[in-house]
């Protein structure tokens, strides 16, 4: 891809993550405000709240857009030391492949709690 619609991308990541740390915050600090749940970090209202669809899908978007510009930043930084074309290649499919490991954990993970249909502690 070319470097600017990366770039385009990252930004795009940044609001993303804009938007749902900003709903984060509203879920979980602001409590008292709009009182959706009793006691935000008991085991029983994270186990609730994650097995919402809306809560899911959120996760999902969240760790996405974050790895994505995590990573995306990184690299940039890495780029600007002069890297050899081969070095630039080597950082570029680690990134790749270990973004979408981690994606593809988090996802599972998000999707797992979603579907359980007892929790077992």
């Amino acid at each position: 891809m070319r470097e600017s619609t990366l770039w385009f991308w990252h930004i795009i990541a940044g609001a993303v993550i804009l938007v749902l740390l900003g709903l984060h915050m509203t879920v979980m600090h602001l409590d008292d405000i709009i009182g959706l749940y009793a006691d935000t970090t008991a085991w029983e209202t994270v186990i609730a709240r994650s097995q919402q669809g809306f809560f899911m899908v959120t996760y999902i978007l969240l760790l996405g857009a974050a790895l994505y510009h995590g990573l995306y930043g990184f690299r940039s930084i890495l780029f600007e030391l002069s890297l050899g074309k081969g070095c630039q290649k080597a950082i570029n499919w680690l990134f790749l492949i270990g973004g979408l490991l981690l994606f593809i954990y988090g996802a599972y993970v998000a999707i797992a709690v979603y579907s359980m249909k007892e929790v077992v502690l």
